[in-house]
């Protein structure tokens, strides 16, 4: 049973962090709110393509109005449960905060592109290996660069800082370093702080801190953060199948996963061999 919310509800509750939702999206969406009688399938399709839009929507359905036991990740559900009246004041709400200049929409859409690249590679992975659900498995692989807009934002040079911090990865410096010694701060941590305002669950927004800290987490070899160590298994090995270090870094080669790949395949109990296989095979299904 969904419960609606008023526009100047939306309006409330999306106050604060808030990256910008996909311009392709949103005509996509708008479209589709027109219709005689808009499909919430669709609808939820269009929705969990985009990290901004994803964002606001659980921000709300994981909200106190909604006394959910548990903070959800999945947006079909949550599409359900808002309703389509609901739905339709937040794209019309963030339609109005997500306009952009020319030169930005290109600046992000490598970030689009990635995010949702994946996410669905994140949700293949996650049901290949059988160590996380898929929901979040996905929303991890959405969110998990969510800072990146921000922090260009806030920083008109900061793609030109993050390929220099994904060309100077390595074992003794990881990709926020370099992002850390030009701004005191990094995309993970302003990611980890935007999933926290979006009511994400607690190991998922620990994930998105730490997504770049995986040396350091997979070198611990007690049973601890288990739960964590699932979920950046999955989004490292979805990274590098997607070449995230191309497409952000701008790098012919992941320094990154050289350092850290081992460790992510002994705990998930992969083979070199078996891993190439799955990468091979996830991205052949990606270009059918």
């Amino acid at each position: 049973m969904s419960q609606e919310l008023s526009s100047e509800q939306i309006q409330q509750s999306l106050q604060g962090i808030s990256v910008p939702p996909q311009p392709q999206i949103m005509v996509d969406l708008q479209m589709e709110q027109y219709m005689p009688d808009p499909d919430l399938e669709v609808i939820a399709k269009l929705i969990s393509q985009d990290p901004g839009l994803s964002g606001a929507l659980l921000k709300i359905v994981n909200s106190p109005y909604y006394g959910l036991s548990n903070k959800i990740t999945a947006i079909q559900r949550a599409v359900n449960l808002l309703g389509s009246r609901s739905i339709i004041n937040l794209i019309n709400a963030q339609s109005i905060k997500g306009e952009l200049n020319d030169d930005a929409i290109v600046t992000l859409n490598r970030f689009w592109d990635t995010a949702q690249d994946v996410a669905m590679t994140c949700l293949s992975l996650a049901k290949r290996v059988g160590v996380q659900a898929g929901d979040e498995a996905y929303a991890l692989g959405l969110f998990h660069d969510c800072g990146i807009p921000l922090m260009l934002k806030k920083f008109p040079d900061y793609m030109k800082v993050l390929e220099q911090a994904y060309a100077s990865a390595s074992a003794e410096c990881r990709v926020v370093d370099t992002e850390n010694k030009h701004y005191n701060t990094n995309h993970a941590v302003v990611g980890y702080y935007t999933a926290k305002s979006w009511r994400l669950p607690e190991h998922v927004t620990q994930a998105i801190a730490n997504h770049h800290n995986a040396l350091a987490i997979f070198s611990d070899e007690s049973s601890r953060n288990t739960p964590l160590k699932n979920l950046l298994a999955i989004l490292k090995m979805a990274e590098h199948i997607c070449a995230s270090y191309r497409v952000l870094g701008n790098q012919a080669e992941d320094h990154e996963w050289n350092t850290v790949g081992h460790l992510v395949l002994d705990y998930i109990g992969l083979s070199e061999y078996d891993f190439e296989t799955q990468k091979q095979e996830i991205r052949d299904l990606a270009t059918r």
